[in-house]
Formats: C-alpha cells, sequence, structure tokens
C-alpha cells in the first residue's frame, strides 16, 4: 500500500500500490505521474518553493514558501491523490496529521 502523510508543510509518500504486476500497475503509475508533475511545476514556477527528496522507495516534499500557487499546486496534487484513495482503497491510504 501506499501511504501519504499529510503533516503541515511536508508530505511522504512511501510503499507500492500492489495493484497489479510492476509495469503494470496503474495506481503507482498515477500516484507518480501527480507528484512528479507537481514537484515540476513548483520548481519551474519558484526553484526555492519547496525542497523534496527522492529517495529509495519514498518521496518527501517540504513546503519552504507560503506562496498562493504554490500552496493551490500541492492542495491539488492532495486533492488527485485522494480521489485515487476513493478509488483504490485497498492500495492508497492518505493520513493527515
Amino acid at each position: 500500500m501506499i501511504k501519504v502523510i499529510v503533516e503541515n508543510n511536508k508530505i511522504e509518500m512511501s510503499g507500492h500500490a500492489y495493484f497489479d504486476e510492476l509495469g503494470k500497475d496503474i495506481v503507482c503509475a498515477s500516484v507518480s505521474s501527480i507528484v512528479i508533475t507537481t514537484i515540476n511545476a513548483c520548481i519551474d514556477i519558484d526553484e526555492d518553493s519547496i525542497y523534496y527528496e527522492d529517495l529509495d522507495n519514498k518521496i518527501k516534499i517540504e513546503i519552504l514558501k507560503e506562496e498562493e500557487i504554490i500552496r493551490k499546486l500541492i492542495n491539488n496534487m492532495i486533492f488527485m491523490l485522494e480521489g485515487l484513495e476513493k478509488d483504490y482503497p485497498k492500495n492508497i491510504k492518505i493520513l493527515r496529521r
């Protein structure tokens, strides 16, 4: 299961969806696409707006600047991940702390 922890200005994602075999897992592909697109958009707008780490099986994002557009992008990312959670509750879980 993919776990997404949202806490203040930090988001951490880890795990694997295990919806299907590697290379065919639409849940993992969706999460990756949503998250990487959001990170790239934030960095394109302001390279100092966020800090992120792409570790082995874990991504960490920290919002460094409270800019409206950055907050909207991050909120949109979380909203899209919540949509996946509703459709695939056995494969992705979002925790707010």
